[in-house]
């Protein structure tokens, strides 16, 4: 919570200064209190935020900011625990505190390799895997409609082989018995290789 949050109205509260009871009056929704006070107020909230370190394009839209704060929160002032100056420099500070802020979090480095995109894989390696595919497909293919099903549960979709049984409504050993047989006979097609890629865990 910022200072001015804390700061609260008190009825019949004295007034101190002309600034003072311009605030109670913008409290009110009095427009022409607040323009009188933007007058008053603004540059100085600029160059005050200026002073502070940042440049004079954050110091105008912050001090945009500290006055539709004012605004808003005029209710909350009390001339008895702050003066108009001190509360509403208490905002620009707040406000300045909060954009330096933001402005520290580092930004993305655009040239980190998570944001960088893929590789494109070598044109023999495309080949090799078109090839590869091709192979699989084929060695699918020969395989009985039971024995694809199998496969394809177990393998390409990740059922274990209980749940498997279970879906096909076909007794636990003859779902292994039909997984043993593709497996040997898709081995038998692609190569040793492919048989150590199948059992990696």
């Amino acid at each position: 919570m910022h200072a001015e949050d804390g700061l609260s109205q008190n009825a019949g509260e004295s007034v101190d200064s002309p600034d003072d009871a311009l605030i109670l009056a913008v409290a009110s929704a009095d427009r022409e209190a607040f323009a009188e006070l933007f007058r008053r107020f603004a540059g100085r909230i600029k160059g005050f935020l200026i002073k502070g370190g940042l440049d004079a394009e954050a110091s105008e839209e912050l001090s945009q900011e500290v006055m539709v704060t004012i605004w808003r929160k005029a209710a909350q002032f009390d001339p008895s625990r702050a003066g108009a100056a001190t509360w509403i420099f208490t905002i620009a500070r707040n406000r300045r505190i909060d954009y330096l802020r933001r402005s520290a979090r580092a930004e993305p480095d655009p040239e980190d390799p998570l944001f960088q995109p893929d590789p494109e894989p070598d044109p023999a390696d495309r080949m090799a895997d078109a090839s590869r595919d091709e192979q699989v497909r084929a060695a699918l293919e020969d395989l009985n409609e039971d024995q694809q099903e199998v496969v394809r549960l177990a393998f390409f979709t990740g059922l274990s082989h209980g749940e498997i049984a279970a879906k096909l409504g076909t007794p636990l050993g003859t779902v292994k018995s039909r997984l043993r047989l593709s497996f040997n006979r898709l081995r038998a097609a692609l190569g040793q290789e492919f048989s150590d890629e199948l059992t990696d865990d």
